[in-house]
């Protein structure tokens, strides 16, 4: 009797830790689910981002029905990607979700500046943060940022990576993915921007609100205009833009921009 109580606790004591053992895994493979979500859903699935108000960080759902407001990569013109490519990642079809260059440059940055000075995201980086991740800038944050953004490339090809981020990023407040920022400041489809428009909101992506200054003002900011010049010499560089185009675009006024008088000259009247 004494043999079989014993052997009855024995089992007993196995379930119990068998049973906590279940536990502890459901739980370490939940707190992974949860630190390291499955990015390759958004090879099928379409991220939908919704505004919270300002200082607010939006609201990011993924649906399976593709949003009326999505615009495929081919709807975007040639110049406005390849001056969103030049500005913001130029190295995105050769890397593999991280640059060792920017991330060191910006490593020796924050080292000079004490403190997180300057950001090393690409692309790829920057669609995992805005999907998956929140804005919160620690250690922790960037490794995920890191092991996602590699784990987003090898599920997802190249131009999809890019269609995502120009349909996520932020324009302005409120503004998310290149149809509305295209609308809002242009009035006219990704299609047609030209490459001074598209250099334009390039310039605004590191900060929108800061930078749509130059929109507020119906005039360029001396920053604006020089960024913007920055990165159409890029284009050039990058063989998207001829140094002809280049001239031309520089030269190009921007639609919102007003245009003034000097108070000495006056337009002369129809003569009949």
């Amino acid at each position: 009797m004494r043999s079989r109580r014993k052997s009855m606790s024995v089992s007993f004591v196995l379930a119990v830790v068998a049973g906590l053992g279940f536990l502890g895994l459901f739980s370490l493979r939940q707190v992974l689910r949860r630190e390291f979500p499955d990015v390759a859903r958004i090879k099928t699935q379409y991220p939908v981002v919704s505004y919270r108000g300002p200082g607010v960080p939006p609201l990011v759902t993924l649906q399976r029905t593709r949003p009326s407001s999505w615009i495929a990569l081919n709807e975007v013109s040639r110049a406005a990607v390849g001056a969103v490519l030049v500005s913001e990642d130029w190295a995105f079809y050769q890397h593999r979700g991280y640059d060792p260059n920017q991330i060191k440059e910006a490593l020796k940055k924050d080292l000079e500046e004490g403190g997180y000075a300057r950001g090393a995201s690409t692309i790829t980086q920057q669609v995992v943060k805005n999907i998956f991740l929140g804005p919160d800038k620690t250690i922790w944050r960037k490794l995920k940022e890191l092991y996602l953004a590699v784990s987003l490339e090898e599920a997802l090809k190249k131009n999809r990576i890019l269609e995502l981020y120009l349909n996520i990023a932020e324009w302005g407040p409120g503004v998310f993915g290149i149809g509305g920022a295209s609308q809002l400041y242009f009035k006219k489809a990704p299609l047609e921007l030209t490459a001074k428009e598209g250099a334009f909101l390039a310039m605004l992506l590191p900060s929108p609100i800061r930078y749509g200054q130059s929109y507020r003002a119906k005039k360029l900011t001396d920053y604006a205009a020089s960024t913007i010049e920055a990165i159409l010499s890029k284009m050039v560089q990058a063989n998207y833009l001829t140094e002809e185009e280049q001239a031309r675009e520089v030269a190009r006024r921007l639609s919102f921009e007003e245009t003034s008088l000097d108070p000495g000259l006056r337009i002369p009247q129809n003569q009949e």
